[in-house]
């Protein structure tokens, strides 16, 4: 596997429901695993791959992202595509390595992460049970060149926004929540007063979703 990555394994055989945890912009792999002990009690598989893009932060110090930003133009599709490709092949090689339930397969991204689950969860939403989008932003580009189709009506999405969110801003929380409705996603959008952040309330709300929706209930052949 070329990205690097940390990860939470539950004791036991497995196999496990997982969740695919993808950091935001100047984070690193280490960034979201601590969600881990609160997702399923602890019980769940959590992995969290580390973007391939250096960004400086401080002398001696980088972190991370999944392609360039630039003056808040949109990004470049290749480089998209480099690291949905990487993302991909990081996690073909997860299900050698680890025991993961491929019928309870959640994708979770924060930021630019949240970009990145888009793109994957949209592109093949049968390969995930459930997508999380955290004070993240789906660009046009990418709604409008998604066709409604049957899988997508299988993929539950949770959306949380911050209002007071000074980094992408609460409207862009909400046009997402608008155009995954329309792409015929199960959609739940919730906002909260915070920033750029994940509060314990926002937190709380995670957990009761994927329970609810995704790691609880018994999914059939």
């Amino acid at each position: 596997m070329s990205l690097l990555y940390t990860a939470h394994v539950p004791a036991g055989a497995g196999p496990f429901p997982t969740v695919l945890a993808l950091h935001g912009w100047g984070a690193s792999a280490h960034d979201l695993l601590g969600l881990a002990p609160l997702l399923h009690g602890g019980e769940a598989l959590v992995l969290c791959p580390q973007g391939p893009v250096s960004v400086p932060i401080q002398p001696g110090y980088d972190g991370y992202g999944w392609f360039p930003l630039s003056g808040g133009e949109e990004p470049d599709p290749a480089e998209i595509d480099q690291s949905a490709d990487a993302l991909l092949e990081f996690l073909d090689g997860c299900f050698e390595r680890h025991p993961i339930d491929p019928k309870k397969l959640v994708i979770l991204g924060f930021s630019q992460g949240g970009f990145m689950a888009f793109q994957l969860a949209l592109s093949d939403p049968a390969r995930f049970a459930g997508l999380i989008g955290l004070s993240t932003w789906l660009p046009e580009a990418l709604a409008d060149s998604t066709e409604p189709r049957p899988a997508l009506a299988n993929l539950p999405a949770l959306i949380v926004h911050g209002t007071q969110d000074p980094a992408i801003p609460v409207e862009r929380g909400q046009d997402t929540r608008d155009a995954l409705i329309g792409l015929g996603v199960p959609t739940v959008y919730r906002e909260y007063e915070m920033g750029h952040e994940i509060r314990p309330e926002a937190l709380g709300e995670i957990v009761e979703w994927l329970e609810e929706k995704v790691l609880t209930p018994v999914l059939l052949v």
